[in-house]
């Protein structure tokens, strides 16, 4: 992989995911972004799509409340759709299985800093991402 910082699409592998996305249909955009999480949670081994995984979580994220726009420098160029709200629950487990894999994209860098700040990325696109927890209250409570 050609690997040149730390962002989501800084990679070459995730450049050429945000060429395909822009070659898609737009209605086919979607697929792509939902098969590439999916193949990255099921995958045994290897996770041969991770930098995918990740760019895919970006995009989503970006979607999200407290998300931060995609780099369009090597992000996609064409609006994407707006994403059905069970992506942000896919990507964030595909995000878990990437940070737990010590040999996967995390080996790519040499330089302890680059790995920690690819980490700290990948931190707040799960915060973004984490489905929150309800606040229905059990009970009324009066004093």
């Amino acid at each position: 992989m050609g690997t040149w910082d730390t962002g989501p699409f800084d990679n070459d592998t995730a450049a050429d995911f945000a060429n395909a996305l822009d070659d898609a249909e737009p209605e086919a955009r979607e697929a792509l972004i939902r098969g590439v999480l999916v193949r990255t949670i099921d995958a045994t081994g290897y996770l041969t799509e991770a930098e995918e995984a990740v760019a895919a979580a970006a995009l989503i994220a970006a979607q999200c409340p407290g998300g931060e726009p995609v780099d369009m420098s090597y992000g996609p160029e064409t609006p994407m759709p707006v994403f059905p709200s069970d992506l942000r629950a896919l990507a964030d487990e595909a995000l878990a299985r990437i940070v737990g894999d010590e040999d996967g994209p995390a080996s790519n860098w040499v330089d302890p800093a680059d790995w920690k700040r690819w980490r700290a990325i990948l931190t707040r696109l799960r915060a973004v991402l984490a489905p929150q927890p309800s606040s229905i209250a059990l009970f009324d409570v009066q004093p």
